[in-house]
């Protein structure tokens, strides 16, 4: 089953209650927070007091990607004020099982990013202890990037280093009906879609292409 998670980044910041609720009513399984310092990343987008006032006006699961430096220093008062799951940079984390534990503590689900030039293999140590990957397809730190074909040979081998293990495969940056069926080929089930869904005309048709992206997969292999 392949879940959509619209990424708030690209929404009319002007009436976020409406533009959450079209996307709620379009068939989106999660919603994605892009949270950005403007250290880690050199660009700023919202804090946890955002997710704290979206948290009562939706039944959507609440994936929170922190793109922060030092992240230790975020993890209480995201989980407090609503997330699901908080999902942090490996290159930002000097000790990441130490914000593993941090997240697991707070009895929400933990997982780790990738920047493009991350090698997969890294995540081997962590694999037992996490519950998603993102595997970043553009740079991370702004919207309305261009998909990185050449990430999908990484999304395929995190796939394969995930097995059968209970962990979702996220893919997020510049994801639309095109690039999402090549990422799903190659084993992802969480795409993160941001302009491609909330800048569309029919954001329900587009989502429910997104969600159909595992159809005929053979047409791309």
């Amino acid at each position: 089953m392949v879940l959509v998670a619209p990424s708030l980044l690209a929404a009319d910041w002007r009436c976020l209650q409406q533009q959450i609720g079209l996307v709620e009513n379009a068939g989106a399984d999660w919603l994605h927070f892009d949270i950005m310092d403007g250290h880690f990343v050199p660009n700023l987008s919202f804090g946890a007091d955002m997710v704290r006032q979206m948290r009562p006006i939706s039944k959507l699961f609440f994936d929170v990607h922190l793109m922060v430096a030092d992240p230790l220093n975020f993890l209480p008062m995201f989980a407090n004020y609503g997330a699901d799951m908080l999902t942090v940079h490996y290159e930002a984390c000097t000790d990441l099982n130490a914000v593993i534990e941090a997240i697991k503590k707070q009895n929400i689900k933990v997982g780790i990013s990738l920047k493009p030039q991350t090698p997969a293999e890294v995540l081997k140590p962590y694999l037992e202890k996490i519950d998603n990957v993102l595997i970043m397809t553009v740079e991370p730190g702004f919207g309305g990037q261009k998909f990185m074909p050449e990430q999908l040979s990484k999304i395929k081998t995190v796939s394969e280093l995930i097995g059968k293990r209970d962990i979702t495969l996220e893919v997020d940056g510049g994801i639309n009906t095109e690039t999402a069926r090549l990422c799903v080929a190659n084993g992802a089930n969480v795409l993160v879609a941001g302009s491609a869904v909330f800048k569309a005309e029919n954001p329900s048709e587009i989502i429910r292409q997104l969600h159909l992206s595992g159809e005929n997969q053979w047409q791309l292999l």
